[in-house]
């Protein structure tokens, strides 16, 4: 960049002292010295300490030809040679006073609009005739005086002619701004012209105004802040945004940013227009939303869309005519006026309807302006009342029961959603504290902000959303456990089907944060164990990896007692080494051939959530003399064990040959002992299969309905029917056909039946009874002695890990040990209890 030196000429040297003489003065002054034009410019030297070295200052001094101070060598007198300067005559500066005169009435007269005044003399003479007046004639008072009374004279008769002008309403802002303008240039005009009386008369003098700030000062005092125009102006701006409003934008609109910078040039910005526009924009805001609300036919959904519509609105609008800092005021007021008084309604109905939509965008508009009117607690509030209701009705949904849980994993992910990237509070402290860099710089490298930490979600609303699934979950007891531990048993056998293993692994983590929600947990974990060991045994599990990696994550962060499915995979380890042992023992004497199909796993009764079996089905004799072998070496091996036979998950693999090709059948031990049935027949009676079988009614029709009634249907009913009835026949489907050669109905030992599912929950409650006597029994004989309601809160606190237990069936336990003399009653005090040794 070139300085200032580059671009201008200079010139080397000047006469303009060429004539001036220097005459020292005092006893040792000696000489005159003549400056003239070839004389070289002395060199700065040192200013030396007076008391340092005097001589040697004073020879240095008479070297560089520069005089001595004033007190060695006395004053020195400067005379400039020439001509004397005559005085301007006095009728010469009263001429210039008069054109001073005559040019600033001309300048100030209001009648005259035009852009370029008409003037007695040229800019250039006025501005000497000014210099005249006031620098040499010093009558700078009297014209700084003459100026003051034009200017009220001008204010005056804009201000009428303003009052009286014909046009009104937005109309009269044309004119307004046409004479601020035309006042303002001639201002501008007048400063430049007078520069002499402003800069040497009026800037000496503190107590006086400069001319523009005299003449800006006059004009918003006479004008502006007239009541009149005041009003005007008002009405003006109040008629403009009325029907901007209401109706379109105005034709008139660019009228209002000549009225902004006007004005802001007299500083009533803040006053007259900033005021008025949020005064105007508060009472229609607040009047359009009573009427929407006594309307009666918005929704609160649609109600916040018109109110985002409308701050949209009167934010562009704000920043075409008026100044930035006002546009935030304006968006706020108009938030605030449509919204103060209907936070309640809108929290109630507008957080269900967006819900129900799945809106996050518009809940998050929600959630910023209840934020801005300072309206959360009325939104978290109603928040958290909807969480509960909506949770509290997919648990109790007993007609959609199989839907629970994808239904509430559904739910909670958009609620997880909007409490992390919608309800957020905003860091008001967001600016980096960091010193101030210098914008220009000689590198080229790109300069890159600092990076804003991101928004953190809003407390309250985190918390309140885990504290209505938590209440949601209690108006349903047991069944949401069951669901959620039926649900993981779908997953896992599901496996991944091809998704990642940590996006598998973070959808099984949804499942088990909903686990959190449920005091329930002695249900899930029975559910749970007893899924996992059909899993187990039927070899339907995904992975064993993950089965126990789900153990492990369930006993540290969830349960400890989910320990017991290490006792599983350890009876299957061991069984599969016992089978090989009985295989290579057979295969020694030559008897392997026909036990190599065959597979037994034995398990221990209580790692096993499985009781033993009253009644089992009756098998061929060649599968029963298999397992006879087994036994006999079992018991060999292991003397004093007994083992039960437990055949309901069993499974097996046969050849069947149908019309269209063989195929194998993966089955059931149950299937697959009644489909060998129809070997010897093609059609048998119910109470035939039964005779053959023994199963009960129960076990027998429901595998004859996954036979004949499935989507797989290997044998025919007849009469035809979704049920099984005792007086039905049942066919061999040799019409079946299925493009795959291996043909899986095995399904049915997956699921549980609603019999085991009752068995199951008897369980439960059995279990419960013994687990609050013996914590009531342990409570007891801890302390000896306790009222009813100390003893009711120690019993709750010791089993909650498992379970909450309902106030009636403590009482009632309390009760029952009360009659087996464990406990003993006051004789006084009936709500008191003594611990009986």
């Amino acid at each position: 960049m070139a300085d200032v030196f580059t671009l201008l000429t200079l010139p080397q040297t000047s006469d303009a002292f060429s004539k001036l003489s220097v005459e020292p003065q005092g006893p040792s002054a000696t000489s005159t010295r003549d400056l003239s034009r070839s004389a070289s410019p002395p060199r700065k030297i040192a200013r030396l300490d007076y008391a340092s070295d005097t001589r040697s200052a004073s020879a240095s001094s008479s070297r560089a030809g520069i005089a001595e101070p004033a007190d060695k060598r006395g004053p020195i007198v400067l005379r400039v040679i020439g001509h004397p300067i005559k005085p301007t005559p006095a009728s010469a500066i009263d001429a210039d006073y008069a054109l001073v005169h005559r040019s600033v009435k001309a300048l100030l007269t209001p009648e005259n609009m035009e852009d370029k005044p008409v003037l007695p003399a040229t800019y250039e003479r006025i501005l000497r005739a000014c210099h005249a007046v006031v620098a040499e004639a010093g009558r700078g008072e009297g014209l700084y005086d003459i100026v003051k009374m034009e200017l009220e004279r001008c204010v005056g008769t804009v201000e009428r002619q303003l009052v009286n002008a014909p046009e009104k309403s937005v109309e009269w802002l044309g004119p307004f701004t046409k004479r601020c303008a035309w006042f303002e240039k001639r201002v501008s005009l007048l400063q430049s012209l007078l520069a002499y009386l402003d800069t040497l008369y009026a800037a000496e003098k503190t107590k006086l105004a400069r001319i523009k700030p005299l003449a800006y000062s006059m004009f918003a005092t006479t004008v502006i802040k007239s009541a009149r125009v005041t009003q005007a102006v008002r009405d003006g701006l109040g008629d403009w945004l009325e029907y901007e409003r209401t109706k379109k934008q105005h034709d008139l609109r660019s009228y209002i940013p000549q009225l902004v910078r006007h004005i802001r040039a007299h500083n009533l910005y803040a006053d007259l227009i900033e005021l008025t526009y949020l005064d105007l924009t508060q009472s229609f805001y607040t009047k359009e939303s009573s009427d929407l609300v006594a309307r009666g036919d918005v929704p609160a959904d649609e109600f916040l869309s018109k109110v985002d519509q409308r701050i949209k609105e009167e934010e562009e609008r704000a920043r075409a005519v008026l100044v930035e800092s006002s546009v935030d005021a304006v968006r706020d007021t108009t938030r605030s006026a449509l919204l103060t008084d209907r936070l309640p309604w809108l929290a109630k109905d507008a957080i269900k309807l967006l819900f129900e939509k799945r809106d996050h965008d518009a809940l998050k508009r929600m959630y910023d302006n209840f934020a801005k009117v300072g309206g959360l607690k009325v939104l978290h509030a109603a928040f958290k009342t909807y969480v509960q209701q909506k949770v509290k009705e997919i648990v109790t949904d007993s007609e959609h029961d199989d839907d629970m849980v994808d239904r509430l994993l559904e739910f909670k992910a958009f609620a997880d959603g909007l409490v992390a990237h919608a309800f957020v509070e905003k860091d008001s402290n967001a600016a980096s504290s960091a010193p101030a860099q210098p914008i220009a710089s000689t590198s080229s490298a790109p300069v890159s902000a600092p990076a804003t930490a991101p928004a953190a979600p809003n407390r309250d609303f985190a918390y309140g959303l885990i504290d209505a699934f938590q209440a949601g979950f209690k108006a349903r007891r047991n069944k949401p456990a069951e669901m959620i531990a039926k649900h993981m048993d779908k997953a896992l056998r599901r496996g991944q089907k091809g998704k990642r293993d940590e996006d598998f692994e973070a959808e099984l983590d949804q499942v088990l944060a909903l686990y959190r929600f449920t005091d329930d947990m002695d249900v899930f974990r029975t559910f749970y164990q007893r899924a996992l060991a059909k899993r187990l045994l039927l070899g339907r599990s995904a992975s064993d990896d993950l089965e126990k990696a789900i153990l492990k994550k369930l006993q540290e962060k969830y349960d400890p007692e989910f320990g017991m499915g290490e006792h599983m995979f350890k009876d299957l380890t061991l069984s599969r080494e016992i089978m090989k042992s009985f295989l290579d023992g057979e295969e020694k004497r030559g008897d392997a051939s026909r036990l190599q199909k065959m597979n037994v796993m034995v398990l221990q009764r209580s790692a096993w959530p499985f009781a033993a079996r009253k009644n089992d089905i009756d098998l061929p004799r060649w599968m029963q003399d298999d397992l006879t072998t087994y036994l006999s070496y079992y018991h060999q091996k292991f003397q004093g064990r007994k083992l039960d036979w437990d055949h309901a998950l069993g499974t097996a693999t046969l050849k069947a040959r149908f019309k269209a090709g063989e195929k194998e059948l993966s089955v059931s031990l149950y299937q697959a002992v009644i489909l060998l049935l129809f070997n010897d027949g093609d059609g048998l009676s119910y109470a035939d299969i039964k005779e053959h079988t023994r199963l009960d009614d129960g076990e027998l029709q429901r595998t004859l309905q996954s036979l004949a009634c499935g989507k797989k249907r290997v044998l025919r009913k007849h009469p035809l029917g979704k049920d099984v009835n005792k007086t039905d026949t049942f066919y061999f489907n040799a019409d079946f056909t299925d493009p795959r050669f291996q043909v899986h109905i095995n399904s049915i030992q997956a699921k549980e039946t609603p019999e085991e599912t009752k068995r199951t929950q008897s369980s439960i409650e059995h279990d419960r009874k013994h687990a609050l006597d013996a914590a009531i029994v342990r409570v007891m004989k801890g302390k000896k002695e306790l009222t009813y309601e100390q003893l009711k809160t120690a019993t709750i606190e010791a089993v909650k890990r498992h379970f909450v237990p309902d106030v009636a069936m403590i009482k009632k336990r309390i009760e029952g040990l009360v009659e087996q003399d464990y406990l003993r009653r006051d004789e006084e005090d009936i709500n008191k209890y003594y611990y009986v040794a």
